[in-house]
């Protein structure tokens, strides 16, 4: 199992613009800065996000990205998906050809290759029972409790 930056930062993108859409289209140049990942990065994925009509572009000024579907309506696993990110543990992709070494096992599902595709069943069910929303309101309930404790402590130093 893989989930490289690829699948990660998409999530994190997502979550950014859906946090911010009520404001307007959000550009890429923001959530780039915001979350320190790359422009050209961002594009790449944006594209294929909107490829998968889970953004919609903008064009103009004030232009930027907004979701093309509600959050929650978009799983993480649709996010995954979209930006070519592989769900799998298995060592062969899932082709059940784990052994191509010996000419006895040749092309045979090596003996751990049930665990491994359950494990990327399992996976898959978790992240699209996750909606964007489900994000987005866990983001939104941990910046209202670190409000908090700077205004607590904010407090507390006057």
């Amino acid at each position: 199992m893989r989930l490289t930056t690829k699948g990660r930062f998409a999530v994190t993108a997502m979550i950014d613009l859906a946090l911010r859409q009520d404001k307007g289209p959000v550009t890429l140049a923001g959530i780039s800065q915001r979350q320190e990942i790359s422009l050209s990065y961002l594009e790449q994925l944006f594209g294929k996000l909107r490829r998968h009509e889970i953004v919609e572009s903008v064009r103009g000024p004030g232009g930027g990205y907004n979701l093309a579907r509600r959050a929650e309506d978009v799983t993480v696993a649709d996010i995954i998906i979209a930006v070519d990110e592989p769900l799998d543990a298995t060592q062969c992709g899932g082709k059940e050809n784990c052994h191509s070494g010996t000419d006895h096992q040749h092309g045979s599902r090596c003996m751990t290759h049930d665990l491994w595709a359950t494990l990327n069943a399992k996976m898959v069910d978790y992240l699209d029972s996750v909606s964007l929303k489900d994000l987005v309101d866990q983001q939104k309930q941990k910046n209202i409790a670190h409000g908090v404790v700077v205004m607590h402590r904010s407090h507390i130093a006057s």
